[in-house]
């Protein structure tokens, strides 16, 4: 059973820079696939950035170039490096640990929020 806490979400203006935090507690976490997710207001929940156990990444379009994920496993952390951010990055953001073949995650944050003004 792994428990997941997000933090750093916060307000700010456009062109900004945030940077959020999952914290992982539980054992197994250095060896799963962790993902962030991000939810905006009606729309549906969408996949930002992953990253594997051993630390292969991908991002979604809107994200390369701007976003960067990255873990710390002797910490059981994962990090968001979110920059330039713009409105339409507002959103819940949750992270999300252990993917099966199907590509879903077993474990989810509560989320925090990231809201971008223009």
């Amino acid at each position: 059973q792994v428990q997941l806490v997000e933090s750093g979400g916060d307000l700010v203006r456009a062109g900004g820079s945030l940077r959020l935090s999952c914290a992982a507690s539980g054992s197994g976490f250095s060896i799963y696939a962790v993902a962030w997710y991000r939810q905006a207001p009606g729309k549906q929940r969408e996949l930002v950035a992953a990253i594997s156990n051993v630390g292969s990444t991908n991002y979604q379009d809107s994200a390369k170039g701007r976003f960067t994920i990255s873990r710390d496993n002797a910490k059981n952390m994962v990090y968001l490096q979110m920059n330039n951010l713009k409105p339409e990055d507002t959103a819940v953001y949750s992270c999300a640990a252990n993917r099966d073949s199907l590509g879903r995650y077993m474990y989810w944050g509560q989320g925090t929020q990231v809201t971008v003004s223009s």
